[in-house]
C-alpha cells in the first residue's frame, strides 16, 4: 500500500482568515512545465496563470515563487492565495458561547456559511474566528449549512481535529433542532421518518430515492398556535437537507425554505430577510480529549415563532 505523502507547513500565511490553497502535482501525467498543469487543472485561464506565476504568486514549498517555465516535478506541493470575492458581510454576530484550549463552540447566524467554499470565503465562520480570535489554526469539526443557525463545533488544535470528527463520523453527538412550519392537526407526532437521500453534485434540492434508507429523523410538536407548529427535530443520520427533505416530506416545510418544496429564484447577494427557521438548539457530547460532558444550548431564538409578523413583514 502506498503511504501518504508527507504534507509540509505552508510557506504562506493566512489571509483575512483564509488559508492559502495548496496543490500536490500528480506522480503520473506527462506535462512538460508546473503552468502546463496549472493551465489544465485549474478554470482560472492560462492568462490568469501567466500573471500568477510572473508575478511570483504561485509559491514551493521552500515559500520561493515558482518560475514560469519552472520544470514539472510530480508529487511537488504549490500554494497561491485564491483572489478574494467581493463578498457582502452578513450583519449578524457570530457568538462564543464556550471556549477552552481544545474547543470554540459557536453560535452561528442564518446566512453565514460555516467554511470557505463558493463565493463565501472571508465571510464565512471559520475566518470570522480565526481572524476575532486569533487562532489561525482553528477548524471545523463539522458545518451547518448557510441558511441554518445555530451552534456548530470547532477545533483548536489541528492534531486532535480527527478525535472530534469521529465523534460525529460515529453519531456519539447528541444534536437537537428548533424548527417552525405550518401547523397540521392532522398529522401524527411523534413519528420517526426513514428515507433514502440522494444530493447530487451541481443540483441546488436533495430528493429522496427508492433504495435502503440513509436518513433517520425523529419529529416531535412541541407547541402551535395560529396555524404555526413549533417542531424538535432529532437527526440520527447527517444527509445533506435532510431536516428539510423530512418536513417537507410530511407536509410541513420549514418556513423560509428556498428550496423545499420549490426551488426559488437565487437570492440577491446582500438580502437577509426571511431566514430559514431551523436553528441547531443543542449539541451534546463527551469530549474525547478531556473525558468531559459537554451540553451547549443556542441562545438564539428563531424569529417566526417569536414575532411572526416580524419576519413575516421583512418580505
Amino acid at each position: 500500500m502506498r503511504r501518504r505523502p508527507r504534507i509540509p507547513p505552508s510557506p504562506l500565511p493566512q489571509r483575512e482568515g483564509v488559508d492559502p490553497v495548496r496543490i500536490r502535482l500528480p506522480r503520473d501525467g506527462e506535462w512538460a512545465t508546473v503552468r502546463e498543469h496549472l493551465v489544465e487543472r485549474l478554470a482560472a485561464g492560462a492568462g490568469v496563470i501567466d500573471g500568477m506565476l510572473g508575478d511570483g504568486l504561485i509559491v514551493g514549498a521552500d515559500g520561493r515563487p515558482v518560475a514560469p517555465d519552472a520544470a514539472y516535478e510530480p508529487g511537488m506541493f504549490v500554494w497561491f492565495h485564491r483572489e478574494l470575492p467581493d463578498e457582502v458581510p452578513v450583519p449578524f454576530a457570530l457568538d462564543v458561547v464556550y471556549r477552552d484550549d481544545h474547543i470554540v463552540v459557536a453560535d452561528k447566524p442564518h446566512f453565514l456559511a460555516t467554511t470557505p467554499r463558493g463565493s463565501h470565503v472571508a465571510e464565512t465562520a471559520l475566518a470570522r474566528l480565526r481572524r476575532e480570535l486569533g487562532l489561525p489554526a482553528i477548524g471545523a469539526a463539522h458545518r451547518l449549512d448557510r441558511l441554518t443557525a445555530g451552534l456548530v463545533l470547532f477545533t483548536v488544535r489541528p492534531e486532535e481535529r480527527g478525535a472530534y470528527q469521529t465523534l460525529f463520523r460515529d453519531r456519539l453527538v447528541r444534536k437537537e433542532y428548533e424548527a417552525v412550519a405550518p401547523y397540521d392537526a392532522g398529522l401524527a407526532l411523534p413519528r420517526t421518518v426513514t428515507s433514502r437521500i440522494l444530493k447530487e453534485r451541481g443540483v441546488l434540492a436533495a430528493r429522496e430515492v427508492a433504495g435502503e434508507p440513509n436518513a433517520l429523523t425523529e419529529v416531535e410538536l412541541t407547541g402551535h398556535r395560529a396555524g404555526l407548529g413549533r417542531y424538535r427535530l432529532l437527526p440520527r443520520t447527517g444527509q445533506t437537507h435532510q431536516l428539510r427533505v423530512h418536513m417537507n416530506t410530511l407536509g410541513v416545510p420549514i418556513l423560509g425554505d428556498p428550496l423545499y418544496p420549490v426551488v426559488t429564484g437565487p437570492v440577491p447577494a446582500g438580502d437577509f430577510r426571511r431566514p430559514l427557521q431551523l436553528l441547531a438548539r443543542v449539541l451534546e457530547f463527551t469530549d474525547p480529549v478531556t473525558g468531559r460532558a459537554h451540553r451547549f444550548v443556542s441562545g438564539r431564538a428563531l424569529r417566526a415563532w417569536s414575532s411572526y409578523d416580524d419576519w413575516a413583514r421583512e418580505a
